[in-house]
């Protein structure tokens, strides 16, 4: 506890006690009593403590809060019915959404069906009636052809 070098032990100091001194209650004589108007003044309390001691001070009373006004109360049909209301009004902007898309998709898919007809019936129809001279193979005039099995020779 103490450094080795050191050639003597601690220190004694004289301890001094102190006593609290009690305060003996001072006889008061009663006052006049004056009308006061309420919540003006403070009251004053004392109390006197188990060691003979009189503390006084005001009296805090505690701190109320204002009431709450009472909020009408709403039944719980009237909640369901209004909310209700609310869901109906979401699907049904919902559904007039999807059959609003529904539609356009169909009109687009038939829009493309007569499209391809189009360009697929133009590409026939070129075939068919487009001039013959750019068709590929042999031209064999059958008149003159003799036929062998079933070969055609010019």
């Amino acid at each position: 506890m103490y450094p080795e070098h050191t050639p003597h032990g601690p220190a004694q100091r004289p301890v001094e006690v102190h006593q609290p001194t009690p305060v003996q209650p001072v006889a008061i004589q009663p006052a006049p009593l004056a009308p006061v108007q309420p919540h003006t003044l403070p009251t004053v309390a004392s109390i006197v403590l188990p060691d003979g001691r009189v503390v006084t001070g005001y009296a805090v009373n505690p701190a109320h809060p204002e009431p709450v006004t009472a909020k009408p109360a709403v039944s719980r049909t009237a909640v369901n019915i209004a909310l209700g209301g609310v869901g109906f009004l979401a699907v049904s902007g919902g559904l007039l959404l999807l059959t609003t898309f529904i539609a356009a998709l169909a009109a687009l898919i038939q829009q493309l069906i007569i499209l391809a007809a189009v360009i697929f019936g133009g590409w026939i129809a070129v075939q068919i009636l487009g001039p013959s001279s750019n068709r590929g193979g042999t031209t064999v005039n059958i008149r003159k052809a003799v036929i062998k099995r079933n070969h055609f020779h010019g």
